[in-house]
């Protein structure tokens, strides 16, 4: 389904949002980058980080971005998404070395999961109050991860 799903998206003209085009270009100048900091002529300390020993910085860059939120200072929030951003760039492209998985996986994994759990907007379900979406987000959580039990 990852796959189809991020086909038609990125095929939505009629929707007026902006898939691709300058957000993806700006994806892949961002995981150059990541890749250059872990190159033989890159940085050290970028080339010496693990998923591992990202995990402090991750969790730190993700408080900031919740102080940001709470002190309503969207200048900010922007300059922190920005770091969370790039470590999951970083920790996508770690793993992408060691052959787990690369940041398109990530993006396809994310969408069809959206999209899998939104059936009351991409399927038939229907949902009318914001009580009945978490409802079925829940249900369709639920049926998805007895779909992986089942697969494993």
């Amino acid at each position: 389904m990852g796959k189809k799903i991020v086909k038609t998206f990125r095929g939505d003209k009629n929707r007026g949002e902006k898939c691709g085009g300058a957000h993806s270009a700006s994806l892949r100048v961002l995981i150059k980058i990541a890749k250059k900091l872990r190159s033989p002529t890159g940085c050290p300390w970028d080339r010496k980080k693990t998923i591992e020993t990202l995990l402090p910085d991750f969790s730190g860059e993700a408080k900031e971005v919740e102080e940001a939120i709470q002190k309503g200072d969207l200048k900010n929030l922007k300059e922190e998404l920005g770091d969370v951003l790039f470590n999951i760039v970083l920790l996508s492209v770690i793993a992408e070395e060691e052959g787990k998985f690369t940041m398109d996986d990530v993006l396809e994994g994310v969408a069809e999961k959206i999209v899998s759990r939104h059936t009351w907007v991409f399927g038939k379900d229907k949902a009318s109050t914001p009580e009945e979406a978490l409802a079925l987000w829940g249900k369709n959580k639920i049926k998805e991860k007895n779909k992986k039990h089942t697969r494993t």
